[in-house]
């Protein structure tokens, strides 16, 4: 299957890494379908790539939301080749200082919104014979990062889902993966070290390579594992960490 033939949706398409994600997509030839909750800086990103770029704003941890979101990629274009689950966000704080709400909302932004959206997108995948799912998880589970285990729960519920439904789907040509960065260099993180939150160099100093991931870097393996290169890799959690895990 030919790229410029393909169509995407990428989940929290208007953040740093789900920008990269679409661009490199775009410049494929790929048709898009993005996702997020931020309106205006979807609307202007969308425009940005103009082509066949489609977009809807909506909280995805909600059922009909992401089944909407699903529909209208599949209603516009007629197929979905790649779903990129990239909406996210966890609250990141010391455990015992989470209230119900914010250990809610961790887990509703990166676990159910990746939860909702297989679960729509996955039927279309199994009737065309193909699909590549890729879902941006975090090294964090890896290695225990301070003030991450809630958001550690919600992403290692997500490297938990990804190795199910790459085991139950692949017979249908469908691979389901998961790429795990690091901290990622984004403009929040670059106004946190700015502004000498301590966090930042402790985050940073447990990565061998000195310094956070470039979006473009996470984008890269996304783009390899939605590729038919990869087509014989699935069940996979991949970090792109610079080395603060291995193995």
């Amino acid at each position: 299957m030919t790229a410029e033939k393909q169509v995407a949706i990428v989940t929290g398409a208007a953040s740093p890494i789900g920008q990269a994600i679409a661009r490199r997509f775009a410049d494929q030839g790929m048709r898009l379908v993005l996702g997020d909750l931020a309106a205006e800086q979807l609307a202007v990103f969308a425009a940005e790539l103009g082509g066949e770029t489609r977009h809807l704003v909506g909280d995805l941890s909600h059922e009909d939301v992401a089944a909407e979101l699903i529909g209208a990629a599949k209603n516009e274009f007629g197929r979905i080749d790649i779903l990129v689950n990239n909406a996210g966000g966890g609250i990141i704080r010391e455990f015992l200082k989470h209230t119900p709400e914010t250990l809610r909302a961790t887990i509703d932004r990166n676990l159910w919104t990746c939860l909702w959206c297989c679960r729509e997108a996955l039927p279309h995948m199994i009737a065309q014979n193909y699909g590549r799912i890729v879902n941006i998880g975090a090294d964090s589970v890896r290695n225990g990062l301070w003030q991450h285990a809630a958001y550690n729960a919600a992403k290692g519920g997500m490297h938990g889902l990804t190795t199910g439904l790459a085991r139950e789907f692949a017979a249908y040509d469908i691979t389901v993966n998961t790429v795990a960065p690091c901290m990622v260099y984004t403009p929040q993180v670059k106004a946190a070290a700015a502004a000498g939150n301590p966090l930042v160099r402790q985050f940073t100093d447990i990565i061998p390579k000195g310094r956070p991931a470039e979006t473009d870097e996470v984008a890269s393996m996304v783009s390899y594992l939605a590729s038919d290169e990869a087509r014989f890799v699935t069940g996979q959690v991949i970090s792109v960490n610079g080395g603060s895990t291995m193995l």
